[in-house]
């Protein structure tokens, strides 16, 4: 089969992409801006890219056009496959016909912490001797790629509640069919979709309902939004986690680097020491261990497994270190995120080290300005904040204003890296949070501090 796939270089798409080919199909595809990273991966798998989405592409003649969620009407190629009744689908629908069909899914699902815990939950199975497949929204730093076909029935999918196409405004989860589900958190977000948490709880609600009866759902038990959504309905066994009494639990302490986990009881079934920090990357741990019992890999073996997990790029990512700073870079675009990303990072450094955070509110719900009140308390941990206010709908100087003299706002992009490294000092660490490219902010940065 012949696909051409509109919005190839998503992360999604992308992964899509390299799946099809895996499975023997033939693709092409094109997207607006046709860059690296992605355009690099496709590439090297043979995959012919198109700048732009001119209408000539219908000459392809593929079996059929792939079209990514970032694709709406009014765009050339998608009004001349419309226009002359040519085969389309989207890529949710796609991968669930022709690569997800009759393999065990095991989807994460969440607000927060699809990426992490998907990653984890593969490095498990692939330690455990699994080999599974996976389509991840990020790079796992122990597999280089952020999707693979696999060699087993197991395929471990990041199961995103944003909706899958233009034709399609369901979430692209529902797609999936998983077998195992991690319902890791629920909070409000995407806005620019959902009127309130109620619909997102509908959505995954839509993805509950799609379980069988021998399945497994993981489900977070300090969410009362996610009991909410089980007490619609719920025809599948729950493993609670994260809760303090009949859930599965963890602790441990940032400073020393250790993990433990303890069952509905409260028994300690293992400990191990691992390079992640903060409560909510033990809670996303104890999650990935209990998707991956459910398909045979003790607790034991899947922390083992953990002790050699080194995260996924963009998380906490160390790009380097300068002057004495070092420079982190993070994927938290929400204020939850946020906070939880600074609370793991001062329990590490302890309460003396300096922490500069710098955020740029990128996300479609961020620029809408819809949660820019809970920013100054998600931002509390910090020293310093400098926020870059380039393309807001809203005063960002002014919800900042809680924050006080610990708080910069610029419009400029070069004149707030220059304040950034005026301000830091040997010792402090600089937190980078946005989830776009930030104008390759980290290497500027890196390159201020290291002058003389």
């Amino acid at each position: 089969m012949h696909i051409h796939i509109l919005g190839i270089c998503g992360t999604f798409m992308g992964g899509v992409a390299q799946l099809a080919v895996a499975s023997g199909h033939k693709v092409t595809g094109c997207d607006a801006n046709v860059y690296p990273p992605m355009s690099d991966q496709l590439e090297a798998a043979g995959i012919a890219l198109t700048e732009g989405f001119d209408a000539g592409q219908i000459s392809l003649k593929p079996d059929v056009f792939v079209i990514g969620n970032a694709v709406s009407r009014g765009n050339p190629l998608l009004e001349a496959i419309l226009d002359q009744g040519l085969p389309y689908v989207s890529g949710p629908q796609w991968l669930s016909e022709h690569v997800l069909q009759g393999r065990w899914v095991l989807a994460v699902a969440g607000t927060h912490g699809k990426t992490t815990t998907a990653s984890m939950l593969a490095y498990i199975l692939e330690k455990a001797g699994l080999e599974p497949g996976f389509l991840i929204g990020g790079v796992p730093v122990d597999f280089g790629v952020s999707a693979r076909l696999g060699k087993t029935p197991l395929f471990v999918i990041e199961a995103d509640e944003y909706d899958t196409a233009f034709c399609d405004k369901r979430s692209k989860f529902v797609h999936y069919r998983p077998r195992t589900v991690i319902l890791n958190n629920l909070e409000f977000d995407h806005a620019d979709i959902f009127p309130d948490l109620a619909a997102i709880e509908t959505q995954f609600h839509h993805l509950v309902r799609t379980l069988p009866a021998t399945g497994r759902i993981i489900a977070n038990a300090r969410e009362e939004s996610l009991k909410r959504v089980l007490a619609h309905g719920c025809w599948t066994p729950v493993d609670w986690f994260n809760g303090w009494k009949g859930g599965w639990s963890t602790r441990g302490d940032d400073a020393d680097g250790s993990l433990v986990i303890c069952d509905e009881n409260g028994d300690e079934i293992g400990r191990v020491s691992w390079e992640l920090t903060g409560a909510h990357n033990r809670a996303n741990a104890c999650a990935a261990l209990l998707a991956a019992r459910h398909v045979g890999v003790s607790i034991p073996d899947g922390l083992a497994a953990l002790s050699e997990f080194r995260n996924v790029k963009r998380r906490m990512e160390v790009r380097g270190e300068a002057g004495g700073v070092k420079v982190y870079d993070d994927f938290a675009h929400h204020p939850t995120a946020i906070a939880t990303t600074l609370d793991g990072l001062r329990r590490k450094v302890g309460p003396a080290a300096r922490i500069i955070a710098v955020l740029e509110p990128r996300s479609n719900t961020m620029k809408m300005g819809t949660m820019k009140d809970l920013l100054p308390q998600s931002l509390r941990l910090a020293d310093q904040v400098f926020c870059y206010c380039g393309n807001l709908g809203w005063d960002a100087q002014a919800a900042l204003a809680p924050l006080g003299a610990h708080q910069s706002c610029f419009d400029d992009f070069a004149a707030l890296v220059a304040a950034v490294a005026a301000e830091a000092r040997p010792g402090d660490h600089v937190v980078v949070m946005s989830n776009g490219g930030f104008g390759g902010i980290h290497q500027k940065l890196l390159d201020a501090l290291g002058r003389p």
